[in-house]
């Protein structure tokens, strides 16, 4: 069992740099590859950005070059820093954690997941 807490939420403004963080607990966070997926007000939850436990990145179309997912074994954390809000970005952001995920966009292959956190951003 993993345990997962976001954090970092908030209201911005479009344009401004926010990081979120997913702190787990339970079994050994660094077998786990980990994913940030987002839900927008009546829509579906969408992947936004997975890394390995070997520290590969993927990142949707909408967030690359905008968004950084990284990782810190010690801490047992996760993090998404997202730069250029735009008001599209608003959701609720989830951490989620699964083991030798092969298809990492995909939520189904994701075990673990969070309670997600808010990210509002105004025009």
């Amino acid at each position: 069992q993993v345990q997962l807490v976001e954090s970092g939420g908030g209201l911005m403004q479009a344009g401004d740099s926010l990081r979120l963080a997913c702190a787990a607990s339970g079994r050994a966070f660094n077998t786990y590859d980990m994913g940030w997926f987002r839900q927008a007000p009546g829509k579906e939850r969408e992947f936004v950005a997975a890394i390995t436990r070997g520290g590969d990145e993927l990142y949707a179309d909408s967030v690359k070059g905008r968004f950084t997912i990284s990782r810190d074994n010690a801490k047992e954390t996760v993090y998404l820093q997202m730069h250029s809000l735009k008001p599209e970005d608003t959701a609720v952001y989830y951490c989620a954690a699964g083991l030798s995920i092969r298809v990492l966009r995909v939520e189904s292959r994701y075990d673990f997941w969070g309670q997600g956190t808010q990210v509002t951003v105004s025009s």
